[in-house]
């Protein structure tokens, strides 16, 4: 149903929008009655104290429930900090984060990503099978299988080994599958001689077992060749995937140590 639309609240004392919302029917004069403590309510009953009321005008209209959605938020993007809504609106993760347009980010100026990996050796995997074969893992309950299937393919990431630094560069050739469906070179991956004998864990189970991305490594050290400098604020987490797009100094330093270029590896 094409019904929607989306509206602003102009104050008419200065005339700058302070709110914007979605709804059809009467919904947009609903406002005008509420009588909470919210930022939005206390402009209106600031402008009604004057003897004014706010200018309440329809922006888009005849939209579905989604389209309106999107209106908005792009709206409430474009005027940032500057409106009384307390929510950011939908489609939130499909726009970009504010006072960002002096960088470059992953997904949004490139296709691609650029992520941090964090191995988390275990009885389940090991660096050493990691570099061998080109591929890395995550798994053994939903939380890190969901994590690793959050990698698409093309994506550049760099791996952490916790105790050692960053190890390798690389770029996801096939994104996440269990690890039974896995083959490297014609041959099953569990066939392979691998450092790692536990990684056949729970192998049957979709949201238990071992999960794999084969990768192309573009820069790979042995564990006691990792990269590390106490001093330069390096980033960690103990988390499976994070974006270091947030993350400069990790950036640089990838780059010195590991001689590559970053940008020109996404685009």
């Amino acid at each position: 149903m094409s019904q929607y639309y989306v509206y602003v609240y102009i104050d008419p004392r200065n005339f700058e929008e302070f709110y914007f919302g979605k709804g059809k029917g009467s919904r947009k004069e609903e406002h005008l009655f509420e009588k909470n403590e919210s930022s939005k309510v206390k402009r209106i009953k600031q402008i009604q104290s004057e003897g004014l009321n706010p200018i309440i005008r329809v922006i888009a209209k005849g939209l579905s429930e989604k389209e309106a959605l999107l209106v908005e938020k792009t709206l409430l993007w474009k005027l940032g900090g500057t409106t009384t809504n307390i929510s950011t609106g939908h489609f939130s993760n499909n726009f970009r984060p504010h006072d960002t347009l002096h960088l470059e980010l992953s997904e949004f100026d490139f296709q691609n990503g650029f992520y941090y990996y964090n191995i988390g050796e275990s009885r389940n995997r090991n660096w050493d099978d990691y570099l061998r074969y080109s591929f890395i893992s995550a798994g053994q309950g939903a939380r890190w299988k969901d994590s690793l299937s959050g990698f698409k393919k093309g994506d550049v990431f760099t791996a952490y080994l916790k105790g050692k630094g960053y190890v390798g560069v690389g770029k996801i050739r096939e994104t996440a599958k269990p690890i039974r469906e896995v083959s490297i070179q014609g041959e099953p991956l569990l066939s392979l001689e691998l450092k790692c004998k536990n990684m056949n864990d729970n192998v049957n189970s979709n949201e238990l077992c071992e999960y794999i991305c084969l990768v192309d490594w573009y820069a790979s050290v042995e564990r006691n060749e990792a990269k590390w400098e106490k001093s330069y604020g390096l980033y960690t987490t103990t988390h499976i995937k994070a974006s270091l797009d947030a993350q400069p100094k990790t950036r640089e330093f990838l780059e010195k140590n590991f001689n590559l270029n970053i940008t020109n590896l996404m685009k």
